[in-house]
């Protein structure tokens, strides 16, 4: 930011960030939270609300299922059969191989005596004339009691279905195991501190609360008419806050209650107010430091970007150079090899001359000789030169062909090896024998492999070594090409960066970072990839990974 300009955009930046942010944000937070709050609540007690449906769909279930099988059992079976508590024993036992929900059974006749009787108490003989629940079961006919204790001291509630046979009449009695419909209740709870009980019509604890109250004992909860459905609110009781739900059993008049500690349920709400009031009051410190360095930030993005694009200028025009140079190095190519044709053929002609004239006595025969094979060989040297300059020239325009892998890499360090040479560097090879050729671009694949080396070359700068392998991987059917060298290697915090545009370690002037970004184009353009492993001290490997198509 040594620039007045970008100086000045800063502070304007920062100031109109300030202005515009502060009464906005607080507006915005508490809006949030208001809304969030009764949006929240709503889903509590929506939620609520089904909780506690589906819990009492389930016990009404209960419920059902057991007067169901009394019924049957009634109406299956006649008073001189269950009369017999040998009889009535084995009924029993089935009924508990199908639920084990009954404690015990019994037969009581019309004047209310209990006939039989299976089950852990002693209740042979009693009379249950007097009791409430006989006489509310002579005038329903199936009756589900409330809880009481009845002769056995206990708390507990029984479904009584009446029988007429004939003309007699008697009741069939079961005992519900209590702990098993408590618990079906307390499959409500949530949380640590959830509630879920029964009470009757009168307010009367039906199954023992969780918090404040005991079985039989008195409800504070408010009573909901019978036809209301389910009820949910949010009240206080006892000074607290409360969110509960209400609804009528089906087939008794016993109200499910679920209650949730709000404190416990809202705790979501609570941290969120915090966090309102907490960006109320640290809200100014957070934008005034967030603005300077988020600006601060963008301004230096902004810098460098600058300098990349004027970097990238000038990448463009060597680009363009380079382009230039290609269709330059096509047409000498060309150009030469016209006349390195003509030479090749003179020389076959010159050769036609020695075998047909009769020299070969001359003295000078041996030199006549070694001048023509040296003359065609440096030819067929010129022709490989030629060669890679067109090859060089095709980079521009990508062709599917077969292509040799080793012999691609054979041309490409034979184009190399002078600097190589001088440089004191050796370059040795590790080709595996029958490698399977695939269609792809030599000439693009060869750039690959041309800026590897070269990066290798340039990293030893001299006295070093490169070897350069080939395998095949009959597994995934790939070629792996490895190059490696004993060079200085690569830190880590480069190596993650080697792949990047215009990202070089080379000094200013001497590269451009674009030579590892193309390649790794390159070999994505032909479903290939390029992986490098690097330890400082050690050296570094490339590997092309290059598939095989046919």
């Amino acid at each position: 930011m040594e620039d007045k300009g970008y100086r000045r955009l800063f502070w304007k930046i920062v100031a109109t960030t300030l202005s515009f942010s502060l009464v906005p944000l607080l507006a915005l937070g508490f809006s949030m939270y208001h809304l969030f709050s009764v949006s929240f609540t709503a889903k509590i007690l929506e939620r609520l609300s089904t909780l506690i449906e589906n819990r009492r769909n389930a016990i009404d279930l209960f419920l059902e299922e057991r007067i169901s099988q009394l019924n049957t059992l009634a109406y299956t079976h006649s008073l001189a059969q269950l009369g017999d508590e040998k009889t009535l024993g084995n009924v029993f036992t089935l009924m508990q191989s199908r639920s084990k929900s009954f404690v015990d059974v019994g037969i009581i006749d019309r004047e209310g005596n209990h006939v039989a009787y299976v089950g852990p108490y002693q209740l042979q003989g009693l009379n249950y004339s007097n009791e409430a629940w006989f006489h509310e079961v002579m005038l329903r006919g199936v009756y589900v009691s409330d809880v009481f204790t009845g002769f056995r001291k206990f708390p507990h509630f029984i479904i009584a279905i009446l029988r007429r046979e004939e003309n007699k009449m008697w009741i069939l009695r079961a005992t519900i195991d209590t702990e098993i419909f408590d618990g079906m209740v307390k499959a409500a709870q949530v949380g640590q501190k959830g509630d879920a009980f029964v009470i009757n019509k009168d307010g009367i604890f039906q199954t023992p609360p969780r918090f404040g109250g005991e079985l039989l004992g008195k409800s504070s909860v408010p009573m909901s008419s019978r036809f209301a459905g389910v009820q949910s609110a949010q009240k206080l009781t006892n000074g607290d806050g409360s969110l509960f739900a209400s609804t009528w059993l089906k087939n008794k008049e016993w109200m499910l209650v679920v209650k949730e500690d709000p404190r416990e349920e809202m705790m979501p709400l609570h941290q969120a107010r915090l966090l309102v009031f907490g960006l109320g009051v640290g809200g100014i410190l957070l934008i005034v430091v967030g603005s300077v360095f988020v600006t601060r930030h963008m301004i230096a993005q902004l810098v460098k970007t600058d300098r990349e694009k004027a970097q990238l200028d000038s990448s463009l025009i060597q680009s363009s150079k380079m382009a230039a140079l290609g269709k330059l190095a096509a047409g000498i190519a060309h150009e030469v090899n016209n006349p390195l044709a003509v030479i090749k053929e003179k020389v076959g002609w010159l050769r036609d001359l020695l075998s047909e004239e009769d020299i070969s006595s001359s003295e000078n025969f041996q030199e006549f000789d070694e001048s023509i094979r040296k003359i065609d060989y440096h030819v067929d040297r010129a022709k490989k030169v030629t060669h890679r300059l067109l090859g060089f020239a095709r980079r521009m325009e990508p062709v599917q062909e077969k292509v040799d892998v080793n012999k691609v890499l054979d041309e490409t360090i034979d184009f190399l090896r002078n600097e190589a040479h001088y440089r004191n560097i050796t370059i040795e090879t590790s080709f595996e024998s029958g490698l399977p050729q695939t269609l792809s671009d030599s000439a693009q694949l060869q750039q690959v492999f041309l800026n590897i080396l070269n990066n290798a070359i340039d990293a030893l700068k001299r006295d070093g070594g490169i070897h350069v392998m080939t395998e095949y991987g009959s597994k995934d059917n790939t070629i792996a090409v490895k190059i490696s060298d004993n060079g200085p290697g690569i830190p880590s915090e480069v190596l993650a960066k080697i792949f990047d545009p215009f990202f070089t370690t080379k000094d200013v002037g001497t590269g451009t970072g674009l030579g590892l970004s193309i390649s790794y184009s390159i070999m994505e353009k032909l479903g290939g990839r390029i992986m490098v492993a690097s330890e400082v001290g050690q050296g570094t490997i490339f590997t092309i990974y290059l598939p095989v198509k046919s």
